[in-house]
């Protein structure tokens, strides 16, 4: 269940929050903007489900309060994986992320992949708010539910 947003900051409560394709969908599409992110989005997860992964964490300003994200951030569970079975987009880092955007509106990471040089991972970069520094929570999305 995605739990109702922290007023002031707009960002969801600190912690993983599991939730269906549906609950996401139904949650986050209010605009047409989120609408054609959440194809986008849907689009990679259904690669990434067929190649075997069971879980993504959606991220950014896209599960935040703002009106209009100009894109949504995930990181996917890499274990069970077969990378050749994963559109080729989703292993393009180059650019900026360039043809991940410009394919699914977004930008994808292996959760266990270092954002930094201290080591710190994807999944735990997305728990902070970059503005502040302070815990935020994200969403688990639960790939079967697709």
């Amino acid at each position: 269940m995605i739990p109702p947003h922290e007023e002031e900051s707009g960002n969801l409560p600190p912690g993983l929050h599991l939730a269906t394709w549906g609950e996401v969908a139904s949650r986050f599409g209010g605009s047409e903007r989120r609408l054609d992110l959440l194809a986008g989005l849907k689009q990679a997860l259904l690669s990434l489900r067929s190649a075997g992964c069971r879980q993504a964490y959606l991220d950014g300003s896209f599960v935040t309060t703002k009106e209009a994200p100009g894109d949504f951030d995930a990181c996917w569970e890499a274990s069970g994986v077969d990378a050749s079975r994963l559109d080729s987009a989703l292993l393009t880092f180059a650019n900026r992320r360039a043809a991940q955007k410009s394919k699914f509106g977004g930008e994808l990471f292996p959760a266990e992949s270092a954002v930094a040089p201290d080591g710190t991972r994807f999944l735990e970069y997305f728990q902070r708010d970059s503005r502040t520094g302070e815990a935020k929570g994200i969403v688990a999305i639960e790939l079967s539910t697709l």
